[in-house]
């Protein structure tokens, strides 16, 4: 039964963040992704409960994401391209417990972070500056 509910709720938070739930809502004034603020910046810890693999729209590659349960809430977390991780030989699976540092923002009505940084064990990866600028350039070959 567990395993049952625990796929369910993977397969969920999948399928909410590959259908466009991280397109800001016009009529709601929330947020973009891209949108990094320092004056929301927080650090939260948590278990990441889901890493859907990183989908293309319109064949534009959307950005590596993870839903991450905290004490106090479930935060949709984006991350960066996923080519960037993997350079880094960094990688996040469920059930990891990581903290992310980054900027408090809002998709369609549910909290979310742009992460600055985040850090796994003995390991951190920064991914932003403290100005939100991506430490990430093109890919390169």
């Amino acid at each position: 039964m567990k395993k049952t509910a625990v796929f369910a709720t993977l397969f969920f938070l999948w399928a909410f963040a590959v259908s466009g739930a991280l397109a800001p809502s016009k009529e709601s004034g929330e947020s973009r992704p891209g949108l990094f603020d320092p004056k929301t910046v927080e650090t939260v810890s948590g278990i990441v409960v889901a890493v859907p693999p990183p989908a293309a729209k319109g064949g534009v590659p959307q950005p590596a994401h993870l839903a991450l349960k905290t004490d106090r809430e479930t935060l949709m977390v984006i991350l960066g391209p996923a080519w960037f991780f993997e350079r880094q030989g960094f990688a996040i699976s469920a059930l990891d417990k990581i903290q992310v540092t980054g900027s408090r923002v809002m998709f369609q009505g549910k909290p979310g972070l742009i992460a600055a940084e985040v850090k796994k064990g003995d390991r951190t990866l920064k991914l932003r500056d403290e100005k939100g600028t991506p430490l990430w350039g093109s890919p390169k070959p």
